[in-house]
């Protein structure tokens, strides 16, 4: 190849670009765009958004020809939540799902047009976001875990490894709406099973190592994490600051378990996030919200990390062993 032929070849190479990116452009205008509206972080949410694929995937839908992402975080700060939403709406999406109950309220707050579809731990009927579990009666379904109602649950697991604490704690983040009802909800299960419960709240990182420090001063027994995103995005800190300060640590989700934390009991996160992946292709398909039920979970989980327990000095009972879906070892 001569060098006339290479600089002619290197012309028409660079004359496509502007044409295919222009193509391109046009293509991603007509695809389908699913809104996802998240009160915590890109980082946070990966393994969801992986579960939700996974239930757009079964649908037979295919990312970037039958539909497209766009997002909004508010990474923990939920005031940011309402503009958020309002912008996401005036794009348009054929549907907007949601991720925490502030994320959910924002969206149904900002549309009555958009379908939302929601992923929950909380009541929605409660919450005012529906009229009926089975008949929602609006723009709005999705799946609710009933995560804050498995409290009760989880200390009368946690006194099966800690028989003996008179004091238990637990953690909140004084900046989600949920705080106020799921401390009153454990309150009320502290109370039928005798047992002082001290509430912590944290909003930073600081905040947290605090609440450790105070928990261990008070010699609380078993410390239970409130399910909020924030905390999520930081499992990591949260196994280690449990075993710095030898505190007992239950959660809501098995994230933080398989991040080296001690136990969790709640509903399996992957799988609600893959029926809102299989609700959203519906109503790409064209079902409406308000015919779609509110589906609830299909599997609540024990999880149980021996190393931690180990570490901590705690027995776990074979009794509890044999309840457990999973054993980290």
């Amino acid at each position: 190849m001569n060098r006339r032929e290479l600089i002619t070849i290197l012309v028409s190479a660079a004359a496509w670009p502007p044409l295919a990116v222009g193509a391109q452009a046009q293509q991603a205008a007509t695809v389908p765009v699913i809104g996802i509206l998240s009160g915590a972080s890109p980082e946070s949410f990966a393994p969801w958004e992986e579960a939700l694929r996974k239930g757009l995937a079964e649908a037979r839908l295919v990312e970037s020809l039958n539909f497209r992402f766009e997002s909004r975080w508010a990474r923990g700060n939920f005031s940011q939540l309402p503009d958020l939403a309002v912008d996401l709406a005036r794009r348009s999406p054929f549907v907007i799902v949601t991720n925490t109950l502030p994320a959910a309220l924002a969206a149904k707050a900002a549309t009555s047009a958009v379908p939302v579809v929601f992923v929950i731990g909380e009541d929605p009927i409660k919450a005012g976001l529906v009229a009926s579990l089975n008949r929602p009666n609006a723009n709005v379904t999705g799946v609710t875990n009933f995560m804050n109602v498995l409290g009760a649950k989880r200390m009368e697991l946690a006194s099966e490894i800690v028989p003996t604490a008179a004091r238990l704690a637990l953690l909140v983040n004084q900046n989600n709406p949920n705080a106020e009802a799921d401390t009153a909800d454990l309150r009320a299960a502290s109370d039928v099973l005798g047992r002082k419960l001290l509430v912590l709240t944290a909003s930073s990182d600081a905040e947290i190592e605090a609440a450790f420090a105070a928990g261990a001063e008070q010699k609380v027994g078993a410390l239970f994490v409130n399910i909020d995103p924030f905390f999520a995005n930081r499992r990591g800190l949260f196994a280690a600051l449990a075993s710095r300060y030898a505190v007992p640590t239950i959660y809501p989700l098995r994230d933080f378990v398989a991040a080296g934390g001690l136990m969790s009991y709640g509903a399996n996160f992957a799988d609600a996030w893959r029926q809102a992946g299989a609700y959203a292709a519906k109503i790409l398909r064209g079902a409406k919200p308000a015919d779609l039920p509110v589906l609830q979970p299909t599997r609540i989980e024990l999880v149980i990390n021996l190393n931690a327990a180990k570490a901590l000095g705690l027995n776990i009972p074979p009794k509890l062993l044999a309840l457990a879906d999973e054993v980290i070892e």
